[in-house]
């Protein structure tokens, strides 16, 4: 696949969306619908909430399809963005009630807020790791395999395999930045912890 063909991708379903095309909101929601509901489940904790978010950014992208600018990133990346934010707003909606009725601090919310912003930014970037980085990743942690076993379960080398680890938990370490545009490409603008 050509390196610019995600990119004409991204032009071609914002064009198609901004024509009214329903098919392409469908094809869109087909491609990024887990990717939402499974950011503001990990932000909100409550699946109701992760279904509301998941149809406010798709009712938001196909009413305002040119609020997306395919110079400043993949698609993807301004949906996680859009998600982010969402899910942002409805946590500090929920916990300023919260407040209100004397149950917490403010530094309680702040707290969650960040949390759960580092948790999602996780959560996005390993679903955004190449495959290859995200299986070394998925079998050394979630299979407690080292990387002996890694690079034999993955028919791989062993410089490989450590390859592909130190890269992911290098990617994987980004979570905590704050929203740094320097935190690398592809990185969600509004993903830090301040909304």
């Amino acid at each position: 696949m050509p390196k610019d063909a995600p990119r004409r991708w991204d032009r071609r379903m914002q064009q198609r969306l901004a024509h009214g095309e329903a098919a392409a909101l469908g094809e869109l929601y087909d491609r990024f619908a887990s990717l939402v509901h499974g950011l503001a489940h990990r932000v909100l904790g409550d699946e109701d909430a992760a279904d509301r978010i998941t149809r406010e950014v798709f009712t938001h992208v196909w009413e305002n399809p040119d609020a997306y600018d395919p110079r400043q990133g993949p698609l993807r990346s301004w949906i996680a963005g859009l998600t982010h934010q969402q899910a942002v707003r409805r946590l500090r909606q929920t916990e300023s009630a919260a407040l209100a009725l004397g149950e917490g601090t403010t530094e309680d919310l702040e707290r969650k807020v960040r949390k759960a912003s580092v948790a999602a930014r996780a959560d996005y970037i390993v679903t955004a790791m190449p495959t290859p980085l995200r299986a070394a990743l998925e079998l050394a942690h979630f299979q407690r395999r080292d990387y002996r076993q890694t690079a034999a379960d993955l028919g791989v080398t062993e410089d490989e395999a450590r390859r592909r680890l130190r890269l992911g938990l290098q990617l994987l370490s980004t979570a905590n930045d704050t929203g740094d545009p320097s935190a690398g490409p592809g990185t969600p603008p509004g993903f830090g912890t301040t909304l």
